[in-house]
């Protein structure tokens, strides 16, 4: 039996909820032959209609939020649409990550509908920070020694697999990451470290409250794969602090 989704907050406008690594958020033009959605999932865990308002990538885990009228996702989506929303992801990468830095690479759309050549290239921008290192003494690639990064991202655009992208380009690819990353380091950390996913989680939104105006601040833990990861290369000073417990609207 499917276990219950973990719901973050919950009032009478929204609702916010860990999306679970390998979910898709809606039907797409990229969800041929899918049957189980994270709307869909939910909708009946909740008995009733849900509105999405921004999305997740498949693979990547943690913290979205869902309108509970059609009114609340406008408002909602226009946050998103105006910046208005921060966004804080943390990502294990290949590499000696950059210590603080803004990566500023146009992006074109990946939609599915049109060649991504046709598609014009649009303003992308990432900030990124390496939070902690760790060096293996194992050879994954040509060196006798590996390393990896944590680092944490914070988008502000938000266009499709963004950070993906974005590390990927500057020469430090996100574990995991099947179209944008490499392959002999993905199957280490799956066949070696137990982390057969992309280690990438939304681990914080930041927005205010379309009706009350409060500002919320929506903390996301990480999942278990992750957890275990950061146990085993001793980031657990990194791990997100759990998510604050409201009480129903």
């Amino acid at each position: 039996m499917t276990p219950p989704l973990s719901l973050l907050h919950q009032d009478d406008h929204l609702v916010a909820v860990h999306k679970p690594a390998g979910l898709l958020v809606h039907r797409s033009a990229l969800a041929r032959g899918e049957r189980e959605f994270l709307l869909q999932r939910l909708r009946d865990q909740l008995g009733r209609r849900v509105y999405p308002v921004h999305r997740l990538d498949r693979p990547t885990s943690g913290v979205i939020v869902f309108a509970l009228a059609p009114e609340i996702a406008a408002s909602l989506q226009a946050a998103f649409t105006e910046r208005r929303v921060t966004k804080r992801y943390l990502a294990v990468v290949r590499g000696i990550g950059p210590a603080q830095e803004r990566l500023d690479y146009p992006l074109r759309e990946e939609d599915g509908r049109r060649p991504k050549a046709e598609m014009p290239a649009m303003e992308a921008s990432t900030e990124v920070r390496r939070l902690d290192s760790v060096e293996l003494p194992v050879r994954v690639d040509r060196y006798p020694q590996s390393r990896y990064s944590l680092m944490e991202a914070r988008p502000l655009t938000g266009r499709r697999h963004q950070i993906r992208r974005h590390l990927s380009r500057r020469g430090y690819p996100i574990i995991g990451d099947a179209k944008h990353g490499k392959g002999n380091h993905n199957r280490f950390f799956a066949e070696q470290l137990a982390c057969p996913r992309l280690l990438l989680a939304a681990v914080c939104l930041t927005l205010d409250h379309p009706v009350s105006g409060e500002r919320l601040e929506l903390h996301c833990p990480l999942d278990a794969t992750m957890t275990t990861l950061f146990e085993r290369f001793g980031w657990t000073g990194h791990l997100p602090t759990p998510p604050r417990r409201h009480s129903q609207a």
